[in-house]
């Protein structure tokens, strides 16, 4: 228990780390910006109680916000996805005593179940960021582009980063 609380808290550590040091300074074509610190939020348990799952996505958020200088945007959408998470499990995952007590990822999922899993999850993460920053729909077009871009390279990173990590590294 401890050491699953440690691997977590290091994991929370070194995504908001490479957000903030490394991946806030990359933008790609004037488009699209990585969004590696959802990561943390992809590879909670499915079993942890909400509560838990809400306040550490929300500080998740908030410690992004301060050093980005974006006020509030990614604890608000790091919020709304906290909400969204098990129904996005569960759409790609059979419901039942097994699944609950995995932690989503390549090796519990599978390589196809993950991808639609974690794909779903950035989606819907770029699209209320870059809607709440714009706080308007008169450029939907800049809103999608913006989304698209950003989704597909936040996918392949934390896809690639997933594959790296050993099977029993988190769990």
């Amino acid at each position: 228990m401890t050491n699953t609380i440690l691997r977590y808290a290091l994991l929370f550590i070194i995504c908001v780390l490479l957000q903030v040091l490394i991946f806030n300074r990359i933008t790609l074509f004037h488009v699209a910006v990585p969004v590696v610190f959802i990561y943390f939020i992809i590879r909670l348990p499915i079993n942890l109680k909400l509560y838990y799952v809400f306040t550490l996505s929300f500080l998740l958020g908030l410690i992004v916000d301060i050093f980005s200088d974006t006020p509030g945007v990614n604890a608000l959408a790091c919020t709304l996805i906290a909400s969204l998470r098990s129904p996005i499990y569960y759409a790609y995952m059979a419901k039942d005593d097994i699944t609950r007590r995995l932690t989503p990822g390549i090796s519990t999922m599978g390589f196809f179940d993950y991808s639609k899993y974690l794909l779903t999850f950035v989606v819907i993460y770029c699209l209320l960021v870059f809607t709440i920053e714009y706080f308007s729909f008169a450029d939907v077009k800049g809103i999608v582009i913006l989304s698209a871009a950003s989704s597909l390279l936040t996918f392949v990173i934390l896809l690639a980063a997933d594959s790296l990590i050993p099977v029993k590294s988190i769990a």
